[in-house]
């Protein structure tokens, strides 16, 4: 069965009415339909080489025409959030035919390489055996959410990316920043430099804010404190989910947060949905706010109950969540039992509230959702 291009799913989508003209989603698309293209015709012309007797000559004396190949130049996409990259990115990676292809959140590729490093403590040069480990599975990596804070992930990576290059992987990513101003005022950053130098060496780098902002369009279209609690608040927070998340959320999946288990409603691109009584009721801290904040840019909210002096404990929590998701720009869509200005009704936390209402008003600002997340 054929895969259609880039392009052709990008006038599709145009011509159901799913998303406006964009030129600069237009271009982003014809960069990687040229490379989806190539990528191909080189799977193509490299097929008959890896089997039969010629592809086990092949392996035999470690010549396989696909690794000695430099990689395809890929593209690194970079922009403020809902500038519809990652929707880019995976209808680029849907139309990569055959499986020899790889979808990553960059914070799950760095929880795969620590995970196997583990696994090969006391090997000489673990990194390049990781390298050549992608180098079976894959031909091009495609990541979301290109971003790098901890030191320890940005010495790895200056290695790293040079050997997945080496090996003829192609990269294409999304970030919020361009590479120059990747792990930037990080500890002993001079060593991430070299991984900065392989991204612009082998990728195109290219800014998308001109576009349209759709998430920003998502949000500013939409009540992000719905109430009450009925089947017209539960029908609009799942088209929320839908249109933030940008596509199928994984079913009800549960999170590991400071290695414990957090059921949810649903995840899906930096998106989560998930019900109150998970998120502040017992037993949950301002670390794992600190957590969800760092690594989700919507939280959708669930079923808010009307807090009282009975649940003073669970009101405490929802100010701690509030505060964190508000230092990292979480977006956060809420449906609750009544209003913004009624939900709290004890006794303990009045002014306390004042102060968490104030910042919950100012979430639902333009201004507000205009701002980076902060991971």
């Amino acid at each position: 069965m054929q895969t259609s291009s880039p392009l052709a799913r990008y006038e599709q989508a145009l011509s159901q009415g799913e998303f406006k003209p964009d030129d600069v989603q237009r271009e982003a698309i014809t960069r990687l339909d040229a490379l989806q293209q190539a990528l191909a015709a080189r799977q193509q012309t490299a097929a008959p080489a890896t089997s039969g007797l010629l592809g086990r000559l092949s392996k035999l004396i470690g010549k396989e025409k696909n690794d000695v190949l430099p990689p395809l130049r890929g593209l690194y996409m970079w922009g403020g959030v809902g500038r519809g990259k990652t929707w880019v990115m995976d209808l680029f990676f849907q139309s990569i035919p055959g499986n020899r292809k790889l979808r990553l959140h960059f914070h799950r590729f760095m929880l795969r390489v620590h995970e196997e490093l583990t696994q090969l403590q006391g090997q000489s040069d673990p990194l390049l055996i990781i390298a050549d480990r992608f180098k079976a599975e894959t031909d091009i990596l495609c990541f979301d959410e290109f971003f790098v804070s901890d030191i320890t992930d940005a010495m790895l990576l200056g290695t790293l990316m040079e050997a997945l290059f080496e090996r003829g992987i192609a990269l294409v990513a999304t970030s919020n920043i361009p590479p120059d101003d990747l792990y930037r005022n990080g500890l002993q950053r001079a060593r991430f430099l070299p991984a900065i130098e392989q991204i612009k060496t082998h990728c195109d780098v290219m800014n998308v804010d001109a576009g349209i902002d759709y998430r920003l369009r998502t949000l500013t279209s939409a009540h992000l404190w719905n109430y009450p609690l009925n089947d017209k608040t539960h029908a609009e927070m799942g088209r929320m989910f839908q249109a933030l998340a940008g596509g199928k959320p994984e079913q009800a999946p549960v999170l590991e947060i400071n290695h414990r288990q957090m059921p949810t409603l649903g995840v899906s691109d930096g998106v989560l949905a998930i019900n109150f009584t998970t998120l502040c009721g017992e037993g949950r801290s301002q670390h794992d706010y600190i957590a969800l904040s760092r690594r989700f840019r919507s939280v959708l909210l669930h079923d808010v109950p009307v807090m009282i002096y009975k649940t003073e404990d669970q009101a405490c929590r929802f100010l701690a969540l509030v505060d964190e998701f508000y230092e990292r720009h979480v977006k956060l869509v809420v449906a609750a039992e009544t209003s913004l200005t009624e939900i709290y009704q004890g006794t303990r936390l009045k002014f306390e509230y004042q102060r968490c209402l104030s910042r919950l008003q100012e979430m639902q600002s333009e201004e507000y959702l205009r701002l980076p997340h902060l991971p």
